[in-house]
């Protein structure tokens, strides 16, 4: 049982990393496009820094750039389609696919919202950019970092003693670059929506709380998103 159990995790490690794999790829692709040299396309630059912080094999890195930039004969061309609605509890939803078809990626999201309800809810929503960065050093002060940096907002992130910084769209790359200045280190950089007015967790029941997270897992399962962002915070 004991071996079993093993390598039943070993396969759902491989599974999740084939997939965030997956992710990298296309954000590489779609941001080749806009030339194949990170020294010179920011997005590039940030989305292979993260590949490489994932450990992505450099020929899988190197595929996915001349794919992107239309170089070979592998040139691939992703959509970037985004879709909205609620999740169970009427918690606010915004899904960003990259697909190369989007007559199958439109029926899939409209299965998957069936325990929600496809509906206009960018209202609710910023569009921003969104930095994760954690302390260079330990004496790295984050709100002054934010501040120094020009970030509009910063919050906890998800990981322990990392920071989110929320910038205006176009000064994502800027506010990115003047970070490590200010003692920080950068982990992800990416354009994002930040919900205005979230749902407490603690309004919802357990039942329903469950509910929401296999409908946010069931979106982030299907291989044509790329991002999920919803409006829940704890």
């Amino acid at each position: 049982m004991g071996a079993q159990w093993k390598a039943k995790g070993k396969a759902l490690v491989a599974d999740a990393k084939g997939k965030l794999f997956g992710k990298l790829v296309k954000e590489i692709i779609v941001a080749a496009r806009a030339g194949g040299d990170p020294a010179s396309n920011s997005r590039l630059r940030l989305a292979v820094e993260a590949a490489r912080k994932a450990s992505m094999p450099k020929d899988t890195l190197e595929r996915a750039i001349k794919k992107g930039s239309g170089v070979g004969a592998d040139a691939v061309n992703y959509e970037r389609v985004v879709y909205e609605g609620y999740a169970p509890g009427r918690v606010p939803v915004m899904v960003e696919c990259l697909t190369d078809n989007v007559n199958r990626t439109a029926p899939n999201m409209r299965v998957l919202f069936r325990k929600g309800q496809m509906s206009a809810v960018a209202w609710d929503f910023d569009h921003v950019g969104m930095i994760e960065g954690e302390p260079a050093d330990a004496g790295a002060d984050m709100e002054l970092a934010a501040i120094e940096a020009g970030a509009q907002d910063f919050e906890a992130g998800d990981e322990e003693g990392t920071t989110l910084f929320i910038t205006e769209p176009t000064e994502l790359d800027l506010v990115g670059k003047a970070l490590p200045d200010q003692g920080v280190k950068v982990l992800s950089a990416k354009l994002g929506y930040k919900a205005k007015n979230p749902i407490s967790a603690a309004s919802l029941s357990a039942e329903e709380l469950d509910e929401v997270q296999n409908f946010l897992a069931g979106l982030e399962n299907d291989d044509d998103v790329q991002h999920v962002y919803a409006g829940l915070v704890d």
